[in-house]
């Protein structure tokens, strides 16, 4: 015998609204797809609308639609006419622990032992799976740290001109030099 379940056959909805939850309004600033990846280049260094899209392979509507949405929430802000850069708003570096947490668990889960990116305390020791420096035991600010490629990295995937950049060691935040 077969039920009928109305919620099966009613259109997946475009938002939160309904869920009385902190995550679910938090995935409604940061839940839509490529999101995260902005936020990480950003992170990583990346200011200019042309660097993202080179190193995301996004279109330019989805990429310009998802920056407005993180100037508007209050994640990035946007400076200069023309050819704007974009950078973290300290509710966007605020986003760092979470942010991080996925990196590791994505290590974890693709590529055990074997991480893409490292990141170190800058002048101290490399961070562990919390956030922690190994050798002093703080939780060093985003601007603090150093990423440099790890043993999983794979070069051969990516040669646009920002994935280049982001093979040399470099502090988050830092913008990138891209030529």
């Amino acid at each position: 015998m077969k039920f009928f379940r109305p919620e099966a056959t009613m259109p997946l909805g475009t938002d939160y609204a309904r869920q009385d939850c902190s995550l679910a309004r938090s995935l409604e600033l940061v839940g839509e797809r490529w999101t995260l990846l902005l936020l990480r280049d950003a992170f990583l260094g990346v200011r200019r609308f042309s660097d993202f899209q080179a190193h995301l392979d996004i279109s330019r509507a989805v990429l310009s639609s998802r920056l407005d949405a993180l100037v508007a929430d209050g994640l990035l802000t946007r400076s200069g006419e023309g050819h704007p850069t974009y950078e973290l708003t300290e509710e966007g570096l605020d986003l760092w622990p979470a942010l991080y947490a996925l990196v590791q668990w994505g290590d974890r889960r693709t590529t055990p032992g074997r991480p893409r990116r490292l990141y170190q305390h800058v002048g101290c020791g490399d961070l562990g799976p919390d956030g922690r420096c190994h050798a002093c035991g703080l939780t060093p600010a985003p601007g603090d740290v150093e990423v440099r490629q790890g043993p999983g990295a794979d070069p051969s995937l990516r040669d646009d001109p920002v994935s280049v950049a982001l093979r040399q060691p470099h502090r988050l935040l830092q913008p990138i030099p891209v030529r």
